[in-house]
């Protein structure tokens, strides 16, 4: 995943797709194949990402959607932000641009025995519409979701994106341990459901444990993660990962 590092400089979040430009039949090609080779944060989940052309599923003038479907077990939400983020930043280096959409609602709610989770809008878009500098984007101040050591890492990660901006994380991090929470702000939803909170914050883990990970392997940072179960739908600050530092 270290050669995606770039990307997380480069990529936004496309919320519509003005004047966009064709996704190829060989831009296609290559992201069948990167598919393929996502790399899982759970190995034993099955899952499933199917590309299919535009339709009301999702409106935003996309060419494609990307449909993500995954059998149901313990961490399979986080899975799939972690393999979808790889993806998100993989189509930026094609100058493709993509938009987590989670209340899209695709015809097909199960594929080959696996449940839909979720949706991404896709669009080749021209180079000059991709971040020039992300530090320019809004998000949380790096003291507000980090705290101890490895700042500099905190003030990349803290660009990961979410569902409504929420930024649902928390980390505490020493230079043996890096301890990462999911973060429920009371009251806090922005337009997502009310049943809907926890179940896209859990994705949003999985989409930031995938940028932690990577500007870890960028720093040349070896580690030992552990991921706890994550079942408290109420409370304010959930202990997910526990990153152990070599």
């Amino acid at each position: 995943m270290e050669e995606l590092y770039d990307m997380i400089f480069k990529r936004k979040s496309f919320h519509i797709f003005n004047d966009p430009l064709q996704i190829t039949s060989d831009e296609q090609a290559c992201i069948e194949k990167k598919i393929s080779n996502l790399k899982p944060l759970i190995d034993s989940i099955q899952t499933k990402i199917k590309i299919v052309p535009a339709s009301d599923a999702c409106k935003r003038k996309e060419e494609y959607c990307l449909y993500f479907y995954s059998e149901k077990k313990p961490h399979y939400l986080q899975n799939i932000g972690y393999m979808g983020e790889q993806l998100d930043l993989y189509l930026a280096s094609l100058n493709i641009g993509a938009l987590w959409y989670g209340i899209g609602k695709p015809e097909e709610k199960e594929e080959d025995g696996l449940d839909f989770v979720i949706m991404m809008a896709i669009s080749k878009m021209p180079q000059d519409k991709f971040r020039k500098d992300m530090y320019k984007s809004k998000r949380k101040p790096l003291d507000e979701i980090w705290e101890g050591s490895y700042a500099e890492i905190g003030n990349i990660v803290r660009f990961a994106p979410s569902a409504c901006n929420t930024q649902p994380w928390l980390v505490k991090a020493t230079k043996q341990e890096i301890d990462v929470f999911r973060y429920k702000k009371p009251g806090k939803r922005g337009i997502m459901p009310k049943d809907k909170v926890v179940f896209y914050n859990r994705i949003d883990i999985g989409i930031f444990l995938c940028f932690l990970e990577i500007c870890f392997l960028h720093d040349h940072l070896s580690f030992q993660r552990e991921l706890l179960f994550d079942d408290e739908d109420e409370a304010e600050n959930v202990l997910y990962a526990k990153y152990q530092m070599e």
